[in-house]
């Protein structure tokens, strides 16, 4: 794994402005004004986004950004099904988002790295959850940001069904680089949904993780987990339903933009060696290949 370089002392001064913000308030407030759908206010703020982060609408299955009704429809705007081809194969883990990796590699220890002397343990980031952290002892852990211009639908690496998923309440510290190297075990702090699955490539978990104006987070079985935002771990078992899905298909999404970390069992996948922390990635790309 590359080197990492340490906090610096601006990182840990915006770190440190984080700490008394009313993060959950805030962003109920982001909640509120991303879904006002009065035209002028709604176009302008969408016009602004596309101008600063210089989002590529042709990508876009509703290319005009005026045909949106509000701007978390735009946010979270469908893709042609071409701007994003899967790499379909046998032994093909896809990457679940756009984004940049953050860190990748094996948990050591139970440990996963986040940043130079920064790491938290995949209990922490599982809620507790001590049999589901057993399933990922010695596994792999993929750790994806997304920045606010990318694509923010997720979708999944492998076919799987879902087992189990769990709101782990928490902090909305940002997510960004900065914040990364400069907030202690981050990923375990921030809110959280959880999502085991069981897949021809072993057990899977995709951990959303929430942030700073990160106003909810949602998966196509169960809709907007969050808000509201509520204390104690929350834990829905699936064993026995029907909730499968295909590689590729989409299973959840930001409402404004995150990380996504994924786990893997030992033994069961290998990442691909191109990908190293700060590379681009894409949804649909080859991401990991089964052993």
């Amino acid at each position: 794994m590359a080197e990492d370089p340490a906090a610096s002392l601006a990182d840990r001064l915006k770190a440190l402005l984080q700490y008394p913000l009313p993060q959950h308030a805030l962003s109920r407030l982001t909640y509120w004004l991303t879904r006002i759908e009065m035209p002028g206010f709604k176009d302008w703020l969408i016009a602004s986004f596309i101008r600063r982060f210089g989002v590529d609408m042709s990508e876009a299955v509703e290319a005009d950004p005026r045909r949106y009704p509000s701007f978390n429809a735009f946010f979270t705007r469908a893709l042609r099904a071409s701007a994003r081809p899967l790499a379909l194969g046998r032994d093909s883990i896809l990457c679940p988002v756009d984004g940049a990796v953050s860190q990748i590699g094996a948990i050591r220890d139970e440990r996963i790295f986040q940043a130079k002397d920064r790491e938290f343990t995949a209990l922490e980031l599982l809620g507790g959850d001590t049999d589901t952290a057993a399933l990922f002892a010695d596994g792999m852990f993929a750790t994806l940001y997304l920045s606010p211009r990318d694509y923010h639908r997720v979708h999944m690496p492998v076919a799987g069904s879902l087992r189990m998923m769990l709101h782990v309440p928490g902090r909305l510290f940002s997510v960004n680089p900065s914040s990364t190297r400069a907030v202690p075990r981050l990923f375990a702090r921030n809110e959280r949904v959880v999502c085991l699955f069981e897949t021809s490539s072993g057990p899977m978990a995709l951990v959303m993780v929430g942030a700073l104006n990160v106003a909810s987070i949602e998966t196509v079985w169960a809709g907007e987990i969050t808000p509201p935002h509520r204390s104690g771990v929350r834990r829905w078992e699936y064993r026995g339903s029907e909730v499968e899905l295909e590689q590729g298909a989409e299973l959840g999404r930001f409402n404004m933009g995150s990380t996504v970390i994924l786990l893997f069992a030992p033994e069961w996948v290998q990442w691909e060696e191109r990908y190293l922390p700060g590379a681009a990635v894409k949804m649909g790309e080859r991401l990991a290949t089964r052993l």
